[in-house]
């Protein structure tokens, strides 16, 4: 009988989150009732997180290799409010050259901070936290410049576009009055997903996302295996720009208006959804989809707070934080208690030997 492989780091802590998350929904559909009764709870909860899984890959893929990227947020700012003000002044007559021109411009500004951040990190050698704080503070800055002011999107073409949803008649609802109430899901979810298992794959079977795991586990090590570190870091960059970027577009697909504070704070929530996903801020650990249940935990919390009678918004802070510290020290316990284990079979494998 073949011997069954130990699952990895990635693997254990991924499926950790996993299988919180199901026991934390469960709860909730036992206790609350309500609508988690019904898929489009969760629809819901994919449509108003969309963005932010985007930008948990974003951060997943910089964190694995040992980085990290704090001005992911203020890039969806920034995107936001320059799509919406380029849309109602487009002259544009044909409404998809010119949703197709916006999703250019949210993705150019996204790969302009992921180069111009990728470059200063990987080949000036500068710490990614200031470059990507510096990054932050431009980018909320640049925000600032366009419009101090909230600006609703009025092309009538982009309008449209939102309010389409794919619905799922078979995961729908009975109403009162007797009509059957399709489960729907947004095209910014659907854009989520679909990039969610394109980076998952990127990172599991393509050479530069294997580079970047063997970055974020040791640097010395990947040089001497021939690694390009240098560019597999500015890659990673990249793809973490083109992805904020991409989050910002979605963003504005959910709420069609731009505002100086849009996305503020987002940054922290990524990167605590990948943390509590099972990516290690010490790099070399890590999957998107660990990422992703991280998204839906904290945003299951969020909700259950809401629907629960401590429903501030500082009980919604405190259970985040809570939820976040309670994963690192996990994430510690666990890792420690596997790195024993593999002395001790070491050591023991050295006395049968001798």
């Amino acid at each position: 009988m073949k011997r069954r492989e130990p699952l990895t780091n990635t693997q254990l802590l991924m499926t950790i989150a996993i299988g919180i998350f199901i026991g934390m929904y469960a709860l909730a559909m036992a206790f609350l009732g309500g609508g988690f009764l019904k898929a489009q709870q969760f629809f819901d909860i994919l449509n108003d997180n969309s963005f932010l899984i985007l930008l948990g890959c974003a951060l997943t893929i910089v964190m694995i290799g040992g980085g990290i990227n704090i001005s992911v947020g203020g890039v969806v700012g920034l995107t936001v409010m320059a799509c919406a003000l380029y849309l109602n002044g487009t002259n544009i007559e044909n409404s998809t050259l010119s949703i197709s021109v916006t999703l250019l411009l949210a993705l150019g500004i996204g790969l302009a901070f992921g180069i111009g951040q990728g470059f200063l990190i990987s080949y000036m050698e500068i710490q990614p936290f200031i470059v990507t704080l510096a990054g932050m503070f431009l980018a909320r800055g640049l925000t600032t410049m366009l419009s101090i002011y909230p600006v609703k999107v009025t092309h009538e073409g982009f309008k449209e576009l939102v309010k389409q949803k794919l619905q799922i008649p078979f995961l729908g609802y009975i109403a009162k009055n007797g009509n059957l109430i399709p489960a729907k899901l947004e095209i910014g979810a659907i854009v989520a997903l679909v990039m969610l298992i394109l980076t998952w794959y990127l990172l599991k079977h393509v050479k530069l996302g294997r580079d970047i795991y063997a970055l974020g586990g040791n640097q010395q090590s990947a040089l001497m295996l021939g690694i390009n570190v240098k560019r597999s870091r500015f890659l990673s960059y990249v793809i973490s720009g083109f992805l904020s970027g991409l989050a910002g577009f979605v963003y504005l697909l959910h709420m069609p208006a731009g505002k100086a504070d849009t996305a503020n704070a987002s940054e922290m929530d990524a990167i605590a959804a990948s943390i509590i996903g099972g990516t290690l801020l010490t790099g070399g650990v890590g999957n998107v989809f660990g990422t992703f249940f991280g998204v839906l935990i904290l945003a299951t919390i969020k909700k259950i707070i809401v629907l629960s009678p401590l429903n501030d918004s500082w009980w919604q802070d405190m259970a985040s934080g809570a939820m976040l510290g309670f994963f690192i020290l996990l994430q510690s316990i666990v890792l420690s208690t596997r790195e024993k284990r593999k002395i001790k079979a070491a050591d023991k494998a050295a006395l049968q030997k001798g």
